[in-house]
Parts: C-alpha cells; sequence; structure tokens
C-alpha cells in the first residue's frame, strides 16, 4: 500500500469521512509491548499515537482518490494496493483476479481487516518485535481460505470497535457512579473503578484491570482520555462516550485472544502462513 506521514498528500483521502486507513509506526523503541497500530477514518496529527522525537507514524489509506480515472471504471476512488501484492495474494490463494487486480471473492475490506487482525496478534507482535522497532509491519499471508476468511471477520469486528461504530458499544459494561456533571480532578484506579474525583466519590464502576492499563501507541487510553479532560465537567455525553471506549478496549483484549486460538487451529506460525512476510 502506498502511505505517507500524516501529511496534505494524504489526509485528503480521508477528510470525507467514507475512507479508512491503517495507522502505524516504525523507528521506535518502547519500553512495553509494541502496539503501534490504529485505524482511522478522518484527518489527524503526528501525535495520533506517540508524543515524542522518536519514530516515524505513517497512513496506509484504503482507498485513493485517483488522479485518472481507469477506462470503463464505476467508481471515483480505487483501492491503494499495490498490483505485485495483489498478484502474490492470489497466487497463495489459488484464486483469479478481478478486473482490480483482487482475488475473486475478496473486497479491498476483507484484505484490509484481515491484515488488521493479524496486526493484532499477540504472537505476531511478540515473533516480530525486534523488527516491529526499525520497519514498517510486514504482512504474513495464508493459502488457507478458510483461515483468511476468520481472520477479516475479527479484523472486521476490531475495526468497527476501534471507529466506535461497533453495535456493542451500545451495550455499557460500566456504570457511572456519584454526583451529576463531575469535574476530573484526580484520576485513579482502585478496585474495577476509575474515579474522576481526589475524594473517590464519582467514577466509572466495572473497569477491569487489564482494560484500565490498556495501552495503544504510546498512551493508556483509559487514563490519556480523562487526562485530557482535567478541569472539565463531564457531561451526559462525555460519560456515554467513555463508557464506549472501554467496551471497545474490553472487546478488543478478548478478540486479540480469539485472533491467536484461530491461528493457532490452522497450524500456528509459522505454519498457518505459507510465505514470508511481506511490505503491506
Amino acid at each position: 500500500m502506498s502511505s505517507a506521514g500524516p501529511s496534505p498528500a494524504i489526509m485528503p483521502h480521508l477528510v470525507d469521512g467514507r475512507n479508512m486507513a491503517l495507522f502505524a509506526m516504525r523507528k521506535i523503541v518502547p519500553t512495553f509491548a509494541y502496539s503501534f497500530f490504529g485505524v482511522i477514518n478522518s484527518v489527524v496529527d503526528h501525535g495520533h499515537f506517540y508524543m515524542g522525537n522518536q519514530g516515524s507514524s505513517s497512513c496506509f489509506p484504503l482507498y485513493l482518490k485517483p488522479t485518472q480515472r481507469r477506462l470503463g471504471a464505476t467508481s471515483n476512488r480505487e483501492h491503494n494496493f499495490q498490483s505485485r501484492f495483489c498478484d502474490q495474494l492470489s497466487k497463495t490463494l489459488g484464486a483469479a483476479t478481478t478486473v482490480d487486480g483482487l482475488p475473486v471473492g475478496l473486497t479491498p475490506e476483507d484484505i484490509f481487516h484481515y491484515a488488521y487482525a493479524v496486526f493484532h496478534s499477540p504472537s505476531y507482535r511478540g515473533r516480530y518485535a525486534e523488527f516491529l522497532k526499525i520497519d514498517f509491519p510486514r504482512l504474513p499471508l495464508t493459502g488457507n481460505l478458510e483461515l483468511f476468511r476468520a481472520l477479516a471477520r475479527l479484523g472486521g469486528e476490531l475495526t468497527a470497535l476501534h471507529l466506535l461504530k461497533s453495535p456493542k458499544l451500545a451495550q455499557p459494561v460500566t456504570e457511572f457512579v456519584g454526583g451529576r456533571g463531575p469535574e476530573v480532578e484526580k484520576i485513579s484506579w482502585l478496585r474495577d473503578t476509575v474515579w474522576v474525583d481526589k475524594a473517590q466519590t464519582s467514577g466509572f464502576r466495572g473497569v477491569r484491570e487489564d482494560v484500565w492499563n490498556f495501552q495503544i501507541g504510546g498512551y493508556q487510553v483509559c487514563n490519556k482520555w480523562l487526562k485530557d479532560r482535567k478541569g472539565r465537567t463531564l457531561s451526559k455525553d462525555d460519560i456515554a462516550h467513555y463508557e464506549k471506549i472501554v467496551v471497545a478496549l474490553s472487546e478488543t483484549i478478548r478478540l486479540m485472544q480469539e485472533i491467536d486460538v484461530v491461528i493457532d487451529k490452522h497450524g500456528g506460525w509459522p505454519g498457518a502462513f505459507t510465505t514470508k512476510p511481506i511490505a503491506s
């Protein structure tokens, strides 16, 4: 996929909210498990994942607005997968190709979701930890269509969660306790409750410790969101939004574990994947 940092060259492809992009970093040496993967559908800045002088962030849009319409094209956008990648994917799956160069039966979203699932495999992140510190993520391909579709399904669920579009977000797992309109003073976690005041009288009950500690990029999500609102009064919409974040993180943890289970059922690493990892 063509990529660039969060720059004027890439962001125009994301301004209408109908596209999405993989967001990743390289040349960064974290002191924690590598977690610099995400999905966006709007304009972001360099600090989206990490604030510091290390690393290089890049966006990989799923679709691009073409500079020139292909003859017979029926859409005003085209997928951003290079022909070499599409050829290798078709060959690996033993599938014919469509006029757009994709394997028959697969959509650009299927491929994006497959990659998103692989990049959220804890085993993948552990296996390629040293490589991920210095270069772009590499995507292992599988010749097993059943595995491909299973991972694409899980990656689709993750994508919907991270874009806050999943129907599961309508089912909160937390309960806000305390008075109305609490001001964010001191953020702390104790006994499955995230407190937002010094007296620990107002907060979100039902936040597991692994959810509280969950990190994406350089940020501990549950803490960072509240920290950015310190001194503000939380509105009803703020509380509802935070509850969605907790659901999204809880489901992310579950899905990441399920991704590894699915891979193990199909041969594990590296048996489930038939090629060397290639550039995404």
